[in-house]
Parts: C-alpha cells; structure tokens; sequence
C-alpha cells in the first residue's frame, strides 16, 4: 500500500477547552492513517495523536477502528451513490449520461484520494473482512446505478462489442485505473489532469458506442 506524505504525524494534544472534538476531524485523520499503514498498523493511539486527543477522548465518539472504518467508507459511497441516482434519473440520451456518471466518479475519486484508496484499493488486508453489509449493499446501488445506464445502451443496439454488463464493467475499470494511477503516481509527468479524463471518456465511449 502507498503511503501518503505526512502521514501519522504527532499533533500537539488539545487543550481542555477545545472539549467537542468534530467526528469529521477524526474521520479525516483516520483516512490518512488506514491508506498509509493499513488497517492492521492503524490505532486508536496513533490516530488519537494525530488529531490531537486522548485515547479516551476518541473512544466518546467511536468504539473502535473497525467503526471509524465503517463510517468513512460509508460516506464516501452514500455521496457516490447520491451522484449516479441523480445523473441516472436525468431526461438525456444514456451514452450522454454513461459519460457523466463516468466523469463524476473520476472527479469523485480525486477529490478523495485516501478514501477512494479504501474503497477500491485497500482490499487485500484485512480491511476487506469488515465492510458491513451496509457498505456492500451502498457499493452494489453504486454499480448498479451505473450499469443499469449502459444497459440501456445496449438494449438499443448501440454497442460495437461486448453486452450491457461487460461493457459497464471495463467501462468502470478503465476510469478506476486512471484515478489509482494519477493518484498513487503524483510525481510521473502526467498530462494536464482534465485533458487526461475527457480523453479517456472519447476513447472508451468512442471505442465502445455505434454513433
């Protein structure tokens, strides 16, 4: 796994006064601790240094680990989510839409960077045995927002190869290997950021969809 820079750093503890610690500032915290050291190598005491508190402080607002994972994941796919069902109910053609959904899952991940690590590419620890079933359930809605769209797509006969589902899923494989890539490889030379998307949004859909 990656490690991201300035990752587990002592913050001076809180004076008694700043009392109500905001759940987000150790949500956030957290985020950085469970990409750069995995889900085994993060702790209550290191993530609790590194916002600024006790560990008995942060345990008022989290029983353990496994539940700042859980609401981390959570939120980032509840806004996912949100995104697709939004874009999907839209009026327009479905490659229009295919293209949006796409578009705004590779911003999406971008603007998140650790916590798209989690979600898509923190799976081969431990991390993978505690998604509850909420957050199986959020991935799947995900996906089937989205596939459900290029279904339609091929349902017309638009697509020059595959079906409805092997299309959707290289689709979403192509994008999230631009996303883990400009963010696990911040010091290649890549081209401009927003060139990089649209280019590969007229490839894939160019390749894939009957005009």
């Amino acid at each position: 796994m990656v490690a991201v820079a300035g990752a587990t750093r002592k913050t001076a503890r809180k004076a008694k006064g700043d009392g109500h610690l905001r759940r987000a500032e150790i949500l956030e915290a957290a985020e950085r601790i469970f990409v750069a050291e995995g889900y085994e190598g993060a702790t209550i005491r290191k993530i609790a240094d590194e916002v600024g508190v006790s560990s008995t402080a942060l345990y008022m607002h989290f029983a353990d680990k496994a539940c700042i994972l859980h609401e981390i994941v959570e939120g980032v796919l509840s806004q996912l989510l949100d995104r697709n069902t939004e874009i999907a109910a839209r009026p327009l053609d479905p490659v229009v839409r295919t293209r949006m959904m796409l578009d705004a899952y590779m911003h999406w991940g971008l603007e998140h960077p650790n916590a798209y690590q989690l979600v898509y590419c923190a799976q081969n620890d431990r991390t993978a045995d505690l998604s509850p079933e909420r957050t199986t359930d959020l991935s799947k809605q995900c996906y089937e927002a989205f596939s459900g769209v290029v279904r339609e797509i091929a349902a017309s006969g638009r697509l020059r190869t595959g079906t409805g589902d092997s299309a959707a899923q290289a689709l979403w494989m192509s994008c999230h290997g631009v996303v883990a890539l400009l963010i696990n490889r911040p010091n290649f030379e890549w081209a401009d950021r927003e060139e990089l998307l649209q280019v590969t949004l007229d490839g894939l859909l160019n390749g894939l969809v009957i005009d």
